[in-house]
């Protein structure tokens, strides 16, 4: 057994190059020389804060606020020498000296009707459907022209709708310049351009004007032109009228019409329907009720009798004698006063050339009330001499409408 060494721990080395903890010893006097160095180095801050304190400036801005403020302290202190009844007086702005001014300055975003309405107006779609508008060609296509029409862009009219059937010399017949009326007949599309046509203008023109015709019973020359199973074909002012066969003269052989021209009334005028019959036989008898006047006496066979009344034939054309126009007198049956095939003398009353009718009168020839069927055979003996006295009620009638 070896000696234990008892200054081993003493001897030992630690591993390496370390070098022991060695301990600062601090004395008081030292401590009170840092405190000192940290006091004054505070100090020095605090008068470098103080040295670099910026400036305030105040703008001509900021003076109109502070002038502001003393109005409103200085508004406030002579308000503290007001007596209570005058703070209980209403506040009157149009007195002078007063501190308020109402005053209404418009600016750019301010409401001006007259501006929004005048802007509406200049905005607003030129061409309903359906409308007729002056214009003036300004560009001419292939395919179709523009026209001017005082919009904010122009009216654009295809080719078709330039005229009546096929146009061969498009840009010889229409030049920039040219001044025409048209219709619209399409509403403007998102680019304000409206599409007119003067063919539709002229059709409706033409529908206007036959219509007319026909209301004043007006006869018209047309030419055939082409033929089907049911009549003829023929041209009116640009329209397709058509002729049957049961309203010609003689319709056995109708096809050797066409190319003839024939005198015609009108049967049926329907623009909805753009429906155009014409009459060679109504033309007859419209000639013979032009030849016709009111309180006029006519004498004509009894045609037929009906629960209304009787058809008289006029030679070519027929009138009716309404149970209205009978007789003053209470009647039974129609038959106790005229029968078929009799002999009749009566007055017309009424003229309707559009409709191909006239209207007959009995009751003006008698005397009393009844007396045609008391004594008929008088009556119709007399009937020229009491038809006189009833012509100044037609003229006067007549001078009426």
């Amino acid at each position: 057994m070896g000696v234990r060494n008892k200054n081993a721990q003493d001897n030992i080395q630690p591993k390496g190059n370390k070098k022991p903890l060695q301990v600062l010893h601090i004395s008081k006097k030292d401590t009170q020389k840092i405190d000192n160095e940290q006091t004054n180095s505070q100090e020095e801050i605090k008068k470098e804060n103080i040295a670099i304190k910026p400036q305030i400036i105040k703008d001509d801005s900021l003076k109109e606020i502070d002038e502001s403020n003393e109005n409103i302290k200085d508004f406030d202190i002579s308000q503290q020498n007001l007596t209570q009844a005058e703070l209980n007086r209403p506040l009157n702005l149009s007195e002078q000296n007063t501190y308020f001014q109402l005053e209404r300055t418009v600016d750019e975003f301010d409401f001006d009707e007259s501006a929004f309405l005048e802007a509406l107006n200049a905005n607003e779609p030129i061409g309903a459907t359906g409308e007729t508008i002056s214009g003036k060609v300004i560009a001419i296509e292939s395919d179709g022209l523009y026209v001017d029409i005082g919009g904010k862009a122009p009216g654009y009219m295809p080719k078709k709708e330039c005229g009546l059937g096929v146009i061969t010399n498009f840009k010889e017949k229409f030049s920039i310049g040219l001044e025409m009326e048209v219709l619209v007949i399409k509403e403007q599309n998102a680019d304000g351009m409206v599409t007119v046509s003067a063919r539709a203008l002229i059709l409706r023109q033409s529908w206007e004007k036959v219509s007319s015709s026909a209301k004043n019973g007006e006869l018209i020359n047309v030419l055939i032109n082409g033929f089907n199973r049911g009549g003829l074909t023929c041209d009116v002012d640009g329209l397709r009228g058509f002729i049957p066969r049961s309203q010609l003269e003689d319709g056995q052989d109708y096809q050797s019409f066409v190319g003839k021209t024939l005198k015609v009334a009108f049967l049926e005028v329907n623009p909805e329907s753009r429906k155009l019959v014409l009459s060679e036989k109504k033309a007859s008898l419209v000639s013979k009720l032009t030849s016709l006047e009111l309180g006029q006496l006519i004498e004509g066979e009894v045609l037929a009798v009906k629960p209304y009344g009787f058809f008289i034939d006029l030679g070519g054309a027929s009138g009716l004698l309404h149970q209205s126009s009978l007789t003053n007198g209470s009647i039974r049956s129609l038959r106790e006063v005229f029968r078929e095939g009799e002999m009749i003398k009566a007055l017309i009353s009424e003229i309707d050339l559009e409709k191909g009718r006239i209207g007959l009168n009995t009751a003006l020839l008698e005397n009393s009330a009844g007396e045609l069927i008391i004594d008929k055979q008088k009556v119709m003996q007399e009937a020229t001499e009491r038809a006189l006295k009833t012509k100044a009620l037609f003229d006067k009638k007549e001078q009426d409408k």
